[in-house]
Formats: structure tokens, sequence, C-alpha cells
């Protein structure tokens, strides 16, 4: 494995040893991203109360308080509620576009690494966890399972989709492919799922929203958004070479301001992609190649 450039099964399995200190779940500190998130719940006889109520026509006798009852004169019940089984969707992006790094990581690995670490936390915290895995040509799907040895094998086959990546790659990049993804996700998502896209949302379009505004309607959805901070600001190199694996161009980001112009453009299409994911309830965390990937969800997730 070329450090930074590529990951394997081996690496994404010993990220279960840092998968702590944060949480996807929806308590959490004033500071994380998703503090305030209303968590999913099903009305029932569980263990924690929740309130007193007067009583309803088809409430559970059961669960009538008889000494409210009695001292009001008026029927109430005790109303608790039960954790509900939360399955965890990862939509993780290995796309060609991904294969790009400046200085540390590339953006493919930062994205396994995050789906591996949010895939091994919420194993440990005792939900399923399922995988669609995508890159210009195909999408593999795996169901939501409580089930190391499933995790293993979508980790394997994570890590040999980016092995699959190179700079002369053949493929012609599909940006539609993350909406056939979001479709996927979709159709696998049922209600009260947690489902959480790793990507640098290249080809987002109408499609893709519509498909997050569907889920959201019954879901809690998190976005992964990897960047790499040459995508974010070109002003400090003096000179870039940029190709597609056929042509060059070189670029001077000093001349005609174009270092400010490509800063400002890339700050209004972050701007834009998070307004609208938000608008939709959904948490946008902004995850660089540069900072170890665990230490930047802890800082997001408290």
């Amino acid at each position: 494995m070329s450090l930074g450039i590529y990951t394997d099964t081996a690496s994404l399995a010993r990220l279960r040893h840092d998968a702590h200190g944060f949480s996807l779940l929806p308590r959490q500190p004033l500071s994380s991203l998703l503090s305030g998130r209303k968590r999913s719940r099903l009305r029932g006889r569980g263990l924690d109360f929740e309130e007193l109520r007067h009583y309803r026509p088809g409430d559970d006798i059961r669960t009538m308080d008889w000494r409210v009852t009695n001292r009001t004169g008026k029927p109430h019940v005790r109303v608790y509620t039960e954790e509900r089984d939360r399955p965890v969707i990862l939509v993780v992006d290995q796309r060609l576009g991904m294969f790009f790094g400046s200085r540390v990581k590339m953006k493919s690995v930062v994205a396994a690494e995050l789906a591996a670490l949010a895939a091994w936390r919420v194993l440990a915290q005792g939900d399923r966890v399922g995988t669609i895995l995508f890159n210009d040509s195909r999408c593999l799907q795996s169901r939501p399972a409580r089930s190391r040895r499933l995790l293993l094998n979508s980790l394997g086959e994570l890590s040999a989709m980016n092995g699959e990546l190179r700079a002369d790659q053949q493929a012609t990049p599909a940006p539609g492919q993350l909406a056939c993804a979001l479709h996927l996700a979709e159709r696998m998502a049922g209600h009260d799922y947690l489902v959480c896209i790793v990507s640098d949302f290249a080809g987002w379009n109408e499609t893709c929203l519509a498909s997050i505004k569907r889920m959201a309607r019954h879901n809690d959805l998190i976005a992964g958004l990897v960047f790499d901070p040459l995508e974010q600001d070109i002003s400090p190199a003096s000179s870039l070479v940029v190709s597609d694996g056929h042509y060059q161009l070189q670029v001077e980001p000093e001349r005609r301001d174009l270092g400010r112009r490509f800063q400002d453009s890339f700050k209004d299409s972050l701007g834009g992609l998070q307004s609208e994911l938000r608008k939709h309830g959904m948490p946008v965390l902004a995850i660089d190649t540069v900072s170890p990937v665990c230490e930047q969800l802890r800082l997001e997730l408290g």
C-alpha cells in the first residue's frame, strides 16, 4: 500500500481502535453538529418515563397511573419511550474524481477511512450497519447487519474498489453515479434509518436533491463532504500543471487574479451545497485530506 494514495482492508480494520470519542447518535454535546436533533422513538412499555397525560381511547390500561387518577378524578396514563433499532447505511464514493490529493492523502482514502470509522462506531453501539460503495462503473450493496464478519467483507470490497483507481484509468468519469447511489440508498432505507453519504458530491443535481428530500421525510441523513485544500485555494502555488491523463494545462494562480476567483468559486459551491442540505435537516461534516480523520470527526461530533 502506498501511504496516503491507497488503503487496504487491514488498515481499515485497525481503525476500529480509533472509533471512539464521537457518536452518530442524536444525543450530542452542544458543540456537536448533531446537537438538538431528535432521536427516533417507539412509544411503548419501555424503561424510560417520558410524560404523564390524560387517558385517550385506545391507551393500554396497564399504563394507567391510579394514584394521579384518584387524586385528580380524571384518568391519567404514564407514557414510556423505547429506543428503536437504528440501522445505518454508509454511501461511500470511490469515483475517479476522488483520486486526488495535494499533500497527505487522496480524497478516496479519506472517504474510506471516514466510512470505516463510522461503521466500527455504529457496530460498537450495537446497531446494524450496511454499505453502498460506488465508483464510475458500478455500485455494491450490503444490507444493514450487526455482524463484524460482514463489515470486514464490506471493508474488503471498499479497499478493492479503492485499489482500482489509477491516474491513467480509462473509465469515463460518471457524475450520474452519485444520483444512482442515492437512489439505491433510498430503496434500502426504511423508516428511522441513518444514512451517511461520504463523497465530494461532484455531480450533485436536482435528481440527487429529490432523493435526499424523500429520504429525509422518515430518516436522518449526514453528509461527509471530503475535500482537498488545493481545491479550496490554489493561490499558494506559483504554478500548477493540470491533466486529465491525456492533456496537460499549466495554470498560474497569480495571473488575472485566478487564485482569488477560484477560491470564491469554491466557497460559493460549497456554501450552496451546505445550505441546500441543511435546509432539509442534513448536517454537513467538512473533512479535509490533511488532518487525521478521527480527530476531525471528534471535533465535529463531540
